[in-house]
């Protein structure tokens, strides 16, 4: 049963964002920090990666926990209510990230996954970053 009304409900689900998340921005800092320069939100490649290095073809993806259904993570938990409607939602969002990713690659990109929980880590998350950028 969902503790809020239909109306409160579908309020706070408008308030969620694609981009510019919380995440997002952290991301972005952080490799902005490093001296890297970089686009937002290709449209071109398949899944719109968050970050884009096209010099490099390489592409960052900054996936939300839940909405990406992060394995083992708590933050991935699933709702209480109406899993008729969430379930298959959810896993449509992983299949895609999935079919996505392939495509990427077919195209000769290398792509990078930051998981939203990943984030309170930044030293750790600094390193995977650095790593992945400067891999040949």
């Amino acid at each position: 049963m969902d503790t809020l009304t239909v109306r409160e409900r579908s309020r706070r689900m408008s308030l969620v964002k694609a981009k510019d998340t919380g995440p997002e921005m952290a991301v972005r800092r952080l490799v902005y920090s490093l001296g890297y320069r970089y686009r937002l939100h290709a449209g071109d490649l398949p899944g719109k990666p968050d970050i884009v290095f096209r010099s490099r073809k390489k592409a960052i993806f900054v996936h939300g926990c839940f909405w990406h259904r992060h394995e083992d993570c708590r933050l991935a938990r699933l709702p209480k209510s109406k899993l008729d409607f969430w379930l298959p939602k959810l896993t449509g969002n992983r299949e895609r990230d999935k079919a996505n990713q392939a495509k990427l690659s077919d195209m000769g990109w290398k792509y990078l996954v930051v998981w939203e929980c990943e984030i309170a880590d930044p030293q750790s998350l600094e390193e995977r970053i650095i790593r992945f950028l400067s891999e040949g």
